[in-house]
């Protein structure tokens, strides 16, 4: 070979070395070259590209920072991105957060829950402390919220009720479950039996479960459960004999179903169990509406209450006459 051939292939070789990139033979050397000694970082989260710094990361005790200070083995790949084996929808909220210190979270929860999980992964204790405020938060005022079940199906109410731990009161009201005509007081007190119903939501929210059922063949009836099982029960609607027709007529006994109301309580975490909690329900009250009658099941502790509007000699409501109507 020549002098100038081989001056020539030497000068090839080493344009060749100056423009390839160097060849590193383990892992230590490569994640070192990389990132210690290093002012900024590429990351690459699941294929989302992120341009930070070292002192960025390294903020808090995380595994971030155990990246940059080569605690923890990563991989990097030829153009110098460290590529994070993890879903990158939520890392620029993590970024941030180590950033500034605070960072706006999503409202929804499945996103809120997204990104504890993050949080949690990459260790970082002060998002995940401020995802689980927001989260307290969320749950305060739901539990603030008045939720009114509406029953669907027999199926389904005895379910919820046998599962609930709260005593549960339920309105069953149906107004065009008649055939006979309603007396004119009658959709009033279909009303006011509503309104109480929706009053006594408000104020006894988070201690007692009260539920809706419009399927049912009563037209107004109260119903109120301790343990799974019924306790009481007040039924509003009677039927009434005027001089050509029968009459539907809803009554209106606001004291004795306030009264129920106020007895049920005593299931409230659990405080009903025992021979004292029963004796306490099972009892007459002292506040008994002289308009209503009671009928007892036998059985024990199986007895359930049932005070229904007694039927009695009336006059006509209809407003053309003082015709008298007789009871059944």
């Amino acid at each position: 070979m020549s002098a100038e051939a081989s001056v020539g292939s030497h000068a090839a070789d080493s344009t060749q070395s100056a423009v390839s990139p160097p060849v590193f033979h383990n892992t230590d050397e490569l994640r070192n070259r990389g990132l210690i000694g290093s002012k900024y970082v590429k990351l690459n989260v699941g294929g989302s590209l992120h341009y930070t710094t070292v002192q960025t990361l390294s903020k808090e005790d995380s595994l971030l920072r155990s990246i940059c200070n080569g605690g923890t083995e990563v991989s990097i790949d030829s153009e110098g991105w460290v590529v994070l084996d993890r879903c990158g929808r939520h890392f620029g909220l993590v970024l941030n957060f180590l950033r500034d210190g605070s960072v706006p979270l999503p409202e929804e929860h499945r996103e809120l829950d997204e990104v504890l999980k993050e949080a949690q992964y990459y260790r970082v204790q002060g998002l995940v402390q401020h995802c689980l405020s927001a989260m307290q938060k969320q749950k305060d005022v739901f539990e603030t919220v008045c939720r009114i079940p509406m029953i669907t199906s027999a199926k389904e109410e005895q379910k919820m009720i046998a599962s609930c731990r709260k005593p549960v009161v339920k309105l069953q009201n149906n107004r065009g479950n008649n055939k006979y005509s309603y007396t004119s007081n009658s959709d009033d007190n279909l009303l006011k039996n509503i309104e109480l119903f929706d009053k006594l939501v408000l104020r006894f929210n988070g201690r007692v479960l009260f539920v809706k059922d419009v399927l049912g063949d009563e037209i107004c009836c109260w119903s109120f459960y301790g343990e799974g099982r019924k306790i009481a029960e007040v039924c509003c609607t009677s039927i009434v004999y005027a001089t050509e027709k029968k009459q539907t007529k809803v009554e209106f006994p606001e004291a004795r179903i306030f009264e129920e109301t106020l007895n049920i309580l005593i299931y409230e975490n659990g405080r009903g169990f025992g021979p004292g909690g029963l004796h306490l329900l099972d009892s007459r009250g002292s506040g008994s509406s002289p308009g209503a009658e009671e009928e007892g099941a036998s059985g024990g502790d199986r007895r359930v209450r049932r005070i229904h509007v007694r039927r009695h000699i009336m006059h006509d409501e209809r407003g053309h006459g003082q015709q008298t109507v007789y009871k059944d």
